[in-house]
């Protein structure tokens, strides 16, 4: 017997760490959807990375290119608000022109949930196709593509917090934004503002910027995207449950009722 309820121990002690993490169920690796149509993006406990009772909010976006960084774009984005308190399910329009009907397997999902200890989970689902698209991937893109087989996305990034306030800007958002490339780039968490104003200085940071009007086709855009850091704050309110003032009943309540005509 006790052969029997010492691996039964071991497999409940692991249990938790099987289920963890954000898996993609639908669309179906190598699923081949129809652009003009609404995309319906469902999920699950499981992969890598902290559980889903554990995150908090997510932002899912639409991308297609290589599993590198730098070889992939974000096409669309599909939810910027979303809360894993209200399901596990979210779906989005995908127009024509957002991308292009070949090759096959070019688009995944993208999803940056922020932990509810901080920190951010970063979960790319399987790859798909698209028919009836209208666009042209640019030329980066089509190179990233070249190398790609198969319908495995890129790999989960978790940069949760473990105790170290630092952790929360690892990764892409903890890269210089004029040190990154690709069409997509990273900016870091914006900062909360102050409850009160303690500066004195008022000189500008920066010098202004230059502008000039242009008298020719202007080169494409290096950048297409850039994605900023989910911001990881929250605030806390509450009822205020003291009565209403009541209505006056001296001179001033004759004059409103003046205006009631």
């Amino acid at each position: 017997m006790a052969r029997i309820i010492l691996p039964l121990a071991a497999l409940a002690a692991l249990t938790p760490y099987v289920s963890a993490g954000v898996e993609f169920t639908k669309p179906k690796a190598g699923a081949k959807l129809t652009a003009g149509s609404a995309i319906v993006v469902e999920w699950q406990d499981g992969g890598d990375g902290p559980a889903m009772s554990d995150l908090l909010s997510y932002e899912l976006f639409l991308c297609a290119g290589g599993n590198a960084a730098a070889d992939q774009t974000v096409l669309l984005s599909i939810t910027t608000q979303g809360s894993f308190a209200v399901g596990s399910e979210a779906s989005g329009m995908v127009g024509v022109g957002v991308g292009d009907n070949t090759p096959a397997n070019a688009y995944f999902l993208k999803m940056i949930a922020v932990a509810k200890a901080g920190g951010q989970l970063i979960t790319y689902s399987d790859r798909f196709s698209y028919s009836g698209m209208t666009g042209t991937f640019p030329a980066s893109i089509k190179t990233g593509l070249a190398g790609i087989s198969g319908t495995s996305g890129p790999d989960t990034e978790d940069q949760t917090t473990s105790g170290d306030a630092t952790d929360s800007v690892a990764g892409d958002y903890g890269v210089e934004y004029t040190m990154q490339t690709g069409l997509t780039r990273y900016a870091p968490m914006q900062p909360v503002p102050p409850t009160k104003i303690t500066a004195t200085n008022t000189k500008p940071l920066y010098p202004t910027s230059s502008a000039s009007i242009a008298t020719t086709i202007l080169p494409i855009p290096k950048i297409q995207t850039t994605l900023t850091q989910s911001q990881t704050y929250s605030v806390s309110s509450m009822e205020n449950t003291v009565a209403a003032a009541p209505n006056p009943t001296d001179d001033m309540q004759k004059f409103l009722n003046r205006w009631k005509d």
